[in-house]
């Protein structure tokens, strides 16, 4: 599958490995259970780690493995099912994982600025992507309304404001602020 960084197509130097394959020299990303199983992996010095978080564990459950994980792949089993988002922005905020984040599964364009918002740097596209129509999607907000991991400006309170048609400080006035 390609992968997608920064809204253009990049080569993939991940490998994924089953439970009972031998390690590798390579990057590869693990199963969650073979990372809190095998003890030769956790201690292999020279090796490059990534896991596969399952979409039922909070990211919390990677606590212990951080400091030796360099990817997270987070899947999203439907495009409806919001989870992934919940433990990407997890990782960055409050586990403070600087490595990769990847999206996997089933991942449609217009949720590509919000993958980024919640600090997942790449995304598991299908064959034939264009990555214009994700630059696109990531383009296409140009202010939001909630706080992000990137480093931007969130016009909080703007709605009630132009609702309202009152300054900033009139507002929170009449809520008595």
């Amino acid at each position: 599958m390609p992968l997608l960084e920064c809204g253009r197509i990049v080569r993939d130097s991940w490998q994924k490995l089953a439970d009972d394959a031998a390690l590798p020299s390579a990057p590869c990303i693990l199963s969650l259970s073979r990372l809190q199983q095998d003890e030769a992996v956790r201690t292999a010095p020279h090796l490059r780690l990534g896991v596969a978080l399952p979409v039922d564990q909070p990211a919390e459950v990677l606590a212990p493995y951080l400091d030796r994980l360099s990817l997270v792949a987070v899947n999203f089993s439907t495009f409806r099912d919001g989870r992934g988002f919940t433990q990407a922005r997890s990782l960055r905020e409050h586990l403070a994982f600087s490595g990769e984040i990847r999206a996997t599964g089933n991942i449609l364009p217009d949720q590509y600025a919000f993958l980024l918002r919640c600090g997942i740097t790449t995304v598991e596209t299908l064959d034939g992507t264009d990555p214009a129509a994700w630059q696109k999607a990531a383009d296409r907000f140009s202010f939001a309304y909630q706080p992000s991991v990137l480093k931007e400006p969130v016009l909080s309170g703007l709605r009630r404001t132009m609702r309202l048609g009152l300054p900033r400080d009139t507002d929170s006035q009449l809520i008595g602020n």
